[in-house]
């Protein structure tokens, strides 16, 4: 019988061109997100959890953490299989939250290779994606890079 062994199916750090550009598929923010997360970070504002307390706020109604969007974007960007298997280490990330995101709203990533600089000695290199977390509206929600350490082709 022939066993089977993991194969990455990630881009290595000489795959990856810049100027790619790639989309994720879409995902809805739930009220249960939200729940699971103020529990795992302990972040209870009462904009987030609260519906009548955020009925009389700015926004009119709960939103999602800025940081719980974040890690869902960053998770429908694993999903994409690009870095599965391949990416070494999430080295830098910036973030600028451009917009609330709602119990019901559907987010999708789009990123873009802006660059890449070898590291051989790490065995691989740093990969700079452009993000852009948008709504079901078509409106960026947050934007800004993220930085990956990538393994190279052996």
């Amino acid at each position: 019988m022939t066993e089977l062994t993991y194969q990455p199916r990630g881009l290595y750090f000489e795959d990856f061109e810049v100027g790619q550009k790639m989309v994720t598929a879409g995902r809805t923010v739930t009220e249960a997100d939200i729940v699971t997360f103020a529990g795992l970070s302990g972040d209870f504002n009462q904009i987030h959890t609260d519906a009548a307390y955020s009925a009389d706020y700015m926004f009119g109604q709960r939103i999602a953490h800025g940081l719980l969007v974040q890690s869902i974007a960053t998770g429908l960007a694993t999903q994409t299989g690009v870095i599965e298997g391949t990416v070494l280490a999430f080295r830098e990330s910036t973030i600028k939250f451009s917009l609330p995101t709602f119990i019901g709203d559907t987010i999708h990533v789009k990123l873009e290779i802006t660059s890449k600089k070898a590291l051989p000695r790490l065995g691989g290199g740093n990969i700079t994606m452009k993000y852009s977390v948008v709504n079901q509206d078509g409106k960026v929600v947050q934007r800004g890079d993220w930085i990956m350490l990538v393994k190279a082709k052996d």
